[in-house]
């Protein structure tokens, strides 16, 4: 089965270019590396609306992985999650508790996980370390979840 993947940054700082996006190179080389194809990238303003609209656009038609970055902490503009609830299918609490677990900094994320049509979207931390360990606290189960989202039984 072919391991698709798209990267969303939710970033005021990186919409204005006031900042580089260090934290979707980072995702991307992690997901390669575990055999995903990255698709797309894409940047979207720290907006609720936005971020739901984004979101639904790189799901529609997908079969794959739909990772964001950022807007999952305090500061009142970090709204993914709630975007992210706006959008998906079917919510996935066993992979954002996972997440939150890899660090103790991940206690801090407010991150969901979803479903949307055949794409499973995960809600990661805006810096490349906690994106990073995220992910990586549940990449060995993500192949599996495709299969089960795209009707495949397991072998």
């Amino acid at each position: 089965m072919r391991l698709d993947a798209k990267i969303l940054t939710v970033s005021n700082g990186v919409v204005a270019g006031e900042r580089a996006d260090s934290s979707a190179p980072a995702l991307a080389a992690r997901l390669e590396g575990a055999g995903f194809a990255v698709l797309e990238r894409r940047v979207v303003a720290d907006d609720t609306a936005a971020v739901a609209q984004a979101i639904g656009e790189m799901a529609r038609g997908f079969h794959g992985l739909v990772v964001t970055t950022g807007g999952t902490g305090f500061a009142p503009t970090d709204t993914t999650p709630e975007a992210t609830r706006l959008v998906v299918d079917r919510v996935a609490p066993g992979l954002a508790e996972a997440m939150r677990a890899a660090s103790p900094l991940g206690r801090l994320s407010r991150g969901v996980a979803g479903t949307l049509g055949e794409a499973l979207v995960l809600n990661t931390p805006g810096s490349p370390t906690g994106a990073v360990e995220h992910l990586e606290a549940v990449i060995d189960v993500l192949a599996h979840a495709l299969e089960l989202l795209a009707g495949e039984r397991p072998h």
